[in-house]
């Protein structure tokens, strides 16, 4: 066929055929492509901005916390990784991790220590935003010590001393900023297992105090009961070492709706709820936090947090937001569904992404792009653009199926297009309520993980000791 392009893009820029393929393939897999948002992006300009004040905030040494609740399917991913990109350009650091079943804010199996790891190991920076950044986040605190002390000619040894001193302050400092100074110490001495061990340390991926106390001489390590407060010394940290903050992104948070027992989520939603009151009280200092989720994750209660009172009070969404009328100042943010305007200017970015910024070898004209969108009006009706993911897909398909086919023309292809409903395989299918375990066999109680929020008239009654561990794992439904 003979390509006509289109003249909606308006944009003249050429992809790199690598960038391409990487966006069509995540795209057509399902998935959130790592780079290249800003040639799909449309829409949502009120959900960004109101995180771009958020992230101003943070660069302002505030805090914040916000919940990114919108359907299976509706973007969620691709809008926090857009979110993130735009934070490392304001140079803030950010680490980003997905909840899973092994994998949680609060535990007392590993769980937790496993996502602070995992948050590490996604650390990324403006220089390094794949992820890895940790060692060059340290190692920019260590020249830039060096730095300041050529200029005031104080050893470096004090330079360094006098910076962690700022975290000593907090619960856990003593030993953050012993770990740091033995990265110092590895690079003064051209140790480099010093420093590499410095690095485990620092992404939790020491699992006794023992090899920790022999590698590097502290006697702690990050573990489930102080997941929350490292983090707060990592923001401290990544200030100390040029940048303007931490961002932290937690997607997925169906996991926690999806524990079967009550006890291991009622300790990951009073783990929730202690980031929520830091960030709303302005506790906490150049960090950021967002949980994407869904409706049911909030809303349910039973199993979401609305389940628990104390969140429910603090999230309950502005009552006069009705109407059309827009509230982005409280702490939850529903992404708002895609208009079909919208959704017909990201085909059209479609098309120009699949012809690598080429409009001479764009596959389909404007009334193409019509003529789909009429298909899955009428396949589907109106949640193909408010959850637009196996839209996107079929429409990929059809484009890769037309650069295959040339002999093809399009409106003969069309028709014949499947188009499925998105559902959302995550809530299919929950255990009956009458079979819900409240506790598991008898294990030390949560009291003293520092989770406890101890706000009188909002914390529910302390349910009794409960293994949440050694049987939650096979309580979640994938």
């Amino acid at each position: 066929m003979t390509a006509t392009p289109s003249s909606s893009t308006g944009a003249p820029d050429r992809i790199r055929p690598r960038d391409r393929d990487a966006i069509v393939n995540s795209l057509r897999a399902g998935v959130v492509p790592r780079a290249g948002q800003q040639h799909i992006q449309v829409g949502r300009v009120n959900e960004l901005n109101a995180l771009l004040n958020d992230i101003e905030r943070i660069v302002d040494d505030g805090s914040a916390a916000r919940f990114v609740i919108g359907e299976y399917g509706s973007g969620k991913t691709f809008f926090l990784n857009l979110v993130r990109s735009v934070a490392l350009q304001k140079k803030l650091v950010t680490v980003h991790a997905d909840l899973s079943p092994d994998r949680r804010l609060h535990a007392t199996g590993g769980q937790a220590r496993s996502l602070y790891s995992e948050l590490m190991r996604n650390m990324s920076t403006r220089a390094k935003p794949d992820g890895g950044a940790m060692g060059s986040v340290v190692e920019r605190f260590v020249t830039t010590a060096l730095a300041e002390s050529r200029e005031s000619g104080t050893p470096p040894e004090a330079v360094i001393r006098t910076g962690l001193d700022q975290l000593t302050e907090l619960t856990g400092g003593y030993d953050f900023a012993e770990v740091i100074s033995k990265y110092w110490q590895g690079h003064d001495t051209g140790d480099e297992q010093l420093k590499s061990d410095a690095v485990r340390w620092l992404r939790g991926e020491f699992s006794t105090r023992t090899d920790a106390r022999t590698a590097l001489g502290v006697r702690t390590i990050i573990d489930d009961a102080n997941f929350y407060d490292q983090l707060k010394l990592m923001a401290r940290f990544v200030r100390l070492a040029g940048f303007d903050g931490l961002l932290v992104c937690l997607d997925e948070m169906v996991n926690l709706y999806k524990l079967a027992n009550n006890q291991a989520r009622t300790s990951n939603y009073e783990q929730i709820l202690r980031i929520l009151n830091d960030a709303l009280q302005g506790s906490a200092a150049g960090v950021g936090f967002i949980f994407g989720g869904t409706p049911d994750f909030l809303t349910d209660s039973r199993r979401g947090l609305y389940s628990y009172a104390a969140l429910q009070s603090r999230l309950t969404e502005n009552t006069f937001a009705t109407g059309g009328r827009v509230d982005m100042s409280g702490p939850v943010i529903r992404l708002a569904a895609l208009t079909p305007e919208d959704l017909y200017v990201l085909l059209t970015k479609l098309v120009h992404v699949h012809a690598a910024g080429d409009p001479d070898a764009y596959l389909l004209p404007d009334e193409a792009l019509e003529a789909f969108m009429t298909h899955c009006s009428s396949k589907i009706g109106e949640a193909y653009f408010r959850t637009p993911r196996n839209t996107i897909r079929s429409f990929l398909d059809l484009l890769a199926v037309l650069e295959q086919n040339p002999e093809q023309h399009w409106d003969q292809i069309i028709d014949a297009v499947p188009v499925q409903h998105e559902s959302n395989p995550d809530l299919e299918p929950l255990e009956d309520p009458a079979r819900e375990p409240e506790s598991g066999p008898a294990a030390p109680s949560t009291a003293g993980l520092g989770v406890q929020v101890g706000i009188a008239g909002n914390s529910p009654s302390a349910p009794g000791p409960a293994d949440e561990d050694d049987d939650d794992l096979h309580s979640f439904r994938l």
